[in-house]
């Protein structure tokens, strides 16, 4: 009882020790709800009457000084519109020069391969410009290159059933100028797609002169015993695609065969070539790579029971050629 006494004493006695508020029935509102009655000591310098506009920008900048001269922006002048140069002005003979400057990177001989896109189809794009340039520009690109009848590469192109030559137009198959039949790729087991027929469009390259056939190996060489088919498979199998291709094409005068150094002539792969080739009456050239002639002593090209067929035709060095 003593205890509740002192505390409640104590409570009166600091009680009595604080300021005591005084009771009003307004509430005090906050200070920034109200706008202060006294004017600071920035807003009393200003002078309301002042134009701003008529404040110097260096003295509203907080890295320069008031005293220092205002800089002076200078203003870049347009440059001026170039003018296109006008390449349909230039004669055609230099605008084929262009072209041709244009598609030297481009590989000589055309196949179906992965890398097409990268190699190609980049510097086709020239063709989109207008008619006029695609016209020019794929005469030139078409008839400076050699294009596979079917495609070699190994990888998923080698059993495509539209080679190269069949997904080209009309007008595209009528500027190619060259042709080349590369005969070694399945030689035991052909691709399917390799064949003849008026889908890959031989007739309408009208414009090829000259078909040219490398030969890569001849199965009918000793290294192929026991990994052949069977004896003269592939031989006769080259000796019919090659038939084929010329019966499609009778404006074609010249066959050049070229081939690795392991082939020879006195094999029986040339050799049945050579007779299809004689047999459809079309002129016997040599390529660069194998470096064969028709004044070759040391190798024999066709057997004497085709020396008749030779004769008839009247083929350049082929009727002074004989196989004891």
């Amino acid at each position: 009882m003593v205890r509740r006494l002192m505390t409640k004493a104590h409570r009166a006695l600091n009680a009595s020790s604080s300021p005591t508020p005084v009771t009003s029935s307004y509430s005090t509102p906050l200070s920034s709800a109200y706008s202060s009655t006294y004017a600071s000591e920035a807003e009393a310098e200003c002078d309301p009457d002042d134009d701003v506009n008529q404040i110097a920008i260096s003295a509203l900048t907080l890295g320069e000084s008031p005293n220092e001269p205002e800089a002076v922006i200078v203003k870049k002048k347009p440059a001026a519109r170039k003018t296109p140069f006008r390449f349909l002005d230039l004669p055609s003979e230099l605008r084929i020069k262009v072209y041709e400057f244009y598609f030297a990177e481009a590989p000589s001989v055309v196949d179906l391969e992965p890398d097409n896109y990268k190699r190609i189809h980049k510097d086709l794009r020239l063709l989109r410009s207008c008619r006029t340039i695609y016209y020019e520009a794929s005469h030139t690109f078409y008839s400076s290159r050699t294009f596979r009848l079917f495609p070699c590469h190994a990888g998923r192109f080698s059993k495509t059933k539209k080679p190269l030559l069949a997904r080209l137009n009309t007008r595209q198959r009528s500027w190619i100028t060259s042709l080349e039949l590369r005969l070694g790729p399945g030689w035991n087991k052909p691709p399917r797609s390799w064949i003849v027929n008026p889908s890959l469009g031989l007739a309408d390259c009208t414009n090829v002169q000259t078909l040219s056939v490398f030969v890569e190996c001849d199965p009918s060489d000793g290294v192929f015993n026991g990994f052949r088919r069977a004896d003269g498979f592939y031989e006769g199998f080259s000796r019919n695609l090659l038939n084929d291709v010329l019966v499609d094409m009778p404006f074609v005068s010249n066959v050049q065969f070229d081939a690795w150094t392991s082939v020879k002539k006195s094999g029986g792969m040339m050799r049945s070539l050579l007779e299809a080739a004689v047999t459809q009456g079309r002129n016997v050239r040599w390529g660069p790579e194998r470096g064969w002639t028709d004044m070759d002593a040391k190798e024999k090209i066709v057997d004497s029971a085709h020396t008749t067929t030779a004769t008839h035709y009247g083929q350049a060095g082929m009727s002074t050629v004989v196989v004891a």
